[in-house]
């Protein structure tokens, strides 16, 4: 990057659902076990929307309290960038409300979809946007209500999801760090292992229309073999690309969606799993959301400090894959 052109963290913030749904009561709704769960997917509880709460509402938490933290006004957003797969709506995009309801007036507004990969693919955008010079300060959200498309009678699938979202906000700057490198592909041939019919199973008000094909179909076997090649050659193409060698990353933050898929590509990359961030216990796979809510937690609680390597790396419907690698400043 030229100098005046990095992109740098200035801001984070988050939106969870007030209602808690643990293993027990899982046990209630479908046939399964609380041993199970946990022993498979690391799951303990995850955070679930009520009729009140949306992706729009988790979203707008997020965002103004990235604001508030970064101490910017709405205002002087230019951009603002949501990453979902279970919009409100059709359309408008979650993006236009969350643009309306912080009040950035003059702020261009827009989704993307690459489901669990969304968040990195959003931050990707967001940094080519700054660094071009058509920004200096963007925000970018992940939010998602994955409880709305998931079918509560299907074991395999509903144990595995929660909602939330995450918010960072960017800026251009001329210091040292930020951004390094992003990288992100994609693998259509296995779109028939992880996909959604269509979105008519989301209602903003809560309710659903009981069709089970419009909820979350997955080929566990397929997305977790998948899930752990592209975990470790993302985390390995992105550090390459920023000039960090694997020994030197002192921070992973992996999508959040199974504690074995984690596990095993901390082997595969010959990490210690201290340096992984995981919360997938207290909130399961919140999908777009998981990384920025992973990366508040660790940065509220001290494990991320100034001058860390840190990638980010997450895998999702498409089937598609990304990184991020940043330097902390």
């Amino acid at each position: 990057m030229s100098k005046g052109q990095q992109t740098h963290v200035i801001g984070w913030g988050i939106g969870l659902p007030t209602q808690i749904l643990t293993n027990e009561t899982l046990e209630s709704i479908v046939d399964t076990s609380s041993h199970w769960i946990q022993s498979r997917t690391g799951i303990e509880e995850r955070r679930i929307v009520s009729n009140e709460e949306s992706t729009y509402s988790l979203g707008l938490t997020a965002a103004k309290q990235a604001l508030c933290q970064a101490g910017m006004l709405a205002s002087d957003v230019e951009m603002i960038v949501v990453a979902t797969s279970t919009g409100d709506y059709g359309f408008p995009a979650v993006a236009n409300q969350i643009q309306y309801g912080i009040g950035a007036d003059h702020a261009a507004a827009f989704d993307i979809n690459t489901a669990c990969t969304g968040f990195v693919s959003a931050l990707s955008v967001a940094d080519s946007l700054i660094r071009s010079g058509q920004h200096n300060n963007v925000l970018v959200v992940g939010a998602e209500t994955m409880s709305r498309i998931v079918d509560w009678t299907d074991r395999s699938t509903c144990v595995l999801f929660g909602d939330g979202a995450g918010a960072l906000l960017l800026q251009r700057s001329d210091k040292r760090g930020g951004i390094l490198s992003s990288v992100q592909w994609s693998d259509g041939a296995g779109a028939p292992y992880l996909y959604v019919k269509n979105n008519s199973a989301v209602d903003p008000n809560g309710d659903t229309h009981i069709d089970r094909d419009n909820f979350i179909k997955m080929d566990g076997r397929e997305v977790f073999k998948f899930a752990v090649r592209a975990m470790t050659e993302a985390t390995i193409k992105t550090a390459t690309l920023a000039d960090i060698s694997i020994p030197e990353i002192d921070v992973v933050v992996p999508h959040q969606a199974n504690i074995r898929i984690i596990e095993a590509a901390a082997r595969a990359l010959a990490m210690p799993m201290d340096r992984f961030i995981t919360n997938v216990d207290r909130y399961g796979n919140t999908s777009a959301a998981s990384i920025p809510i992973a990366l508040y937690e660790a940065i509220e609680d001290g494990r991320i400090q100034s001058g860390m390597k840190i990638i980010l790396v997450a895998f999702g419907a498409g089937l598609s894959a990304g990184g991020i690698a940043i330097e902390w400043a």
